[in-house]
């Protein structure tokens, strides 16, 4: 049974990033125990930690799901792993990038994941495709950047 909501933000900026989007979302709907039951359009959004690179297409699915936060974590970076992603350098290029920005309304911090994303509620990458499905969380991932 499908009851959990994520969100997942997608960035790729070498190769071909939109049909790697493409790709990563039609992955995501595949995996067990996911269905995506919105995306965003994809945007071209300028680098954001280390500029001198490619602009990148950003985009935002959610998912319905019966996994729980870090089976969400691992199912993408599995995805990223099957789609060939190597680790480079902080903020640097990449084929692809999957990041689970909202598990539910769930707040929480550990080494291998916290939610919302950290910097989530400073993106305009990741609120812009956000609002776009889902102002609500767009809205309630500020309020609890704006608490902290």
């Amino acid at each position: 049974m499908l009851m959990a909501r994520a969100y997942v933000g997608l960035g790729a900026n070498i190769g071909e990033p939109k049909v790697q989007i493409a790709e990563a979302m039609a992955r995501l709907d595949a995996f067990g125990g996911f269905a995506v039951t919105a995306r965003s359009r994809p945007i071209v959004t300028r680098p954001w930690g280390k500029t001198d690179q490619p602009d990148f297409i950003n985009a935002m699915v959610e998912v319905k799901t019966d996994l729980g936060p870090f089976a969400v974590l691992d199912a993408c970076r599995a995805i990223e792993r099957d789609m060939g992603r190597s680790k480079g350098e902080k903020w640097g290029p990449r084929s692809i990038d999957l990041d689970v920005i909202a598990y539910d309304r769930l707040i929480f911090m550990t080494e291998r994941l916290t939610v919302p994303h950290p910097y989530a509620y400073a993106r305009s990458f990741v609120l812009d495709p956000l609002r776009e499905i889902a102002p609500d969380v767009a809205d309630w991932i500020i309020a609890v950047a704006n608490k902290g």
